[in-house]
């Protein structure tokens, strides 16, 4: 980590850190350790706090169309898949959002599948959390890291718990291929120790403190928030793609959404470098004002695109249930099997069985007779398992997020 490009205006430390290289021996070094968040805002900028104000607009607009819906929760596990699809690709693990979208989360075809579909089990898992009235703690966020690597590569001892050992982030332009990955690295965060666990704590404690609600806006909150977690990277794996769940949480708790549908990665993935070196300037030179426009961009367009997904599954689901309507089908079962063809974009007829409460035998009928409206389909698949079907509508929609 190049320690010259921390400045005086850092919001935090240099600590001293050592360690010893099975081949070169004993070595030294800095780690970058934050300061706790402030109670007030850090100074914006009046184009800043334009963004924040749109931002604040478009997620208000999303959260009042989410209000007006009989079920809105039936957005939310489509919309999770095409999160856990972006925000795994932004920590490198890629699996196209095509086959995210229908995969069978009971037998994942690879690794990398498996890493990526653990995203909706968590995200979910931290839903219900906050939905039953408790607030975030480390041993949640504990047990969120172990659902998210469980089965992968980053699953080990560690998983779990807040990490025991120095990680580094990245590699510095300019770094010599023969040295040190400490030295080489571009970030080093804090230190493991209890001091880490306490940072980690008084940063969930500052989350959940209704005077720093009340003092900045939750967009800045988010922001700010999402800037500690990331920098303190309590975890030895799935820092990014928690700290970037945790910001449709932050949002949720606050109340500024309702259905915890908000889309964000699919916007910072494409501006991955950008995304990047803004959290970086915070750290070195404290470029608060610059990031939270950043931030507050990439809300307020996520929030936009959720919207209008949103409102265009809607519409599919009514024309779905239309043609339902013409058809010599009248039972509200039918109509539920709509609803559920929305909420999850590839079932089984077992899935449809346990879900509706039918017979095997009723829901298999009940399934052929969609599929002769052209409602759902038959998924194409090679896999030799049990026969999957979709809603193509759905799925063309989601897919467009790609």
């Amino acid at each position: 980590m190049d320690l010259h490009a921390f400045t005086e205006h850092a919001p935090g430390n240099l600590v001293a850190i050592h360690g010893t290289d099975p081949q070169r021996g004993e070595w030294s070094h800095k780690a970058f350790v934050p300061n706790p968040l402030p109670a007030e805002s850090p100074i914006l900028s009046g184009a800043t706090y334009r963004a924040v104000a749109d931002a604040r607009a478009a997620l208000a607009a999303l959260d009042s169309t989410a209000r007006r819906l009989p079920n809105p929760r039936l957005f939310r596990r489509p919309s999770l898949r095409a999160e856990a699809q972006s925000t795994s690709a932004l920590e490198g693990t890629y699996a196209p959002l095509a086959e995210v979208l229908t995969a069978d989360e009971e037998r994942p075809q690879s690794t990398d599948m498996q890493e990526v579909l653990n995203y909706v089990l968590m995200a979910e898992r931290a839903f219900d959390w906050i939905e039953s009235g408790h607030p975030l703690t480390v041993n949640m966020l504990e047990e969120l890291q172990r659902i998210l690597v469980h089965k992968t590569k980053g699953e080990g001892q560690s998983s779990g718990k807040v990490r025991d050992h120095q990680v580094v982030i990245g590699q510095r332009k300019g770094a010599g291929p023969g040295a040190l990955p400490v030295h080489a690295a571009r970030f080093v965060p804090s230190p493991p120790g209890l001091d880490l666990q306490a940072n980690l704590r008084d940063l969930l404690d500052w989350m959940a403190n209704k005077e720093v609600g009340r003092e900045i806006d939750p967009v800045v909150t988010a922001a700010l928030a999402h800037y500690q977690f990331e920098t303190l990277h309590p975890f030895h794996d799935g820092n990014g793609r928690i700290g970037r769940m945790l910001i449709v949480v932050n949002l949720h708790e606050q109340g500024v959404l309702l259905e915890p549908t908000l889309t964000v990665s699919p916007w910072f993935e494409a501006r991955r470098t950008e995304y990047y070196d803004h959290l970086f300037a915070v750290s070195t030179e404290a470029a608060w004002d610059p990031y939270v426009q950043f931030f507050a961009k990439g809300l307020g367009a996520s929030a936009q695109r959720t919207h209008d997904r949103m409102i265009t599954l809607v519409e599919i689901q009514a024309e779905m249930k239309e043609r339902v309507r013409k058809s010599t089908l009248r039972a509200d079962t039918a109509h539920a099997l709509v609803d559920f063809s929305v909420s999850n974009v590839s079932f089984t007829v077992r899935a449809v069985e346990k879900e509706l409460k039918i017979s095997y035998g009723r829901a298999n009928s009940l399934v052929s007779q969609l599929v002769q409206l052209e409602v759902i389909a038959p998924l194409p698949t090679g896999s030799g398992g049990a026969r999957r079907f979709y809603a193509p509508q759905v799925y063309n929609v989601l897919l467009g997020e790609e």
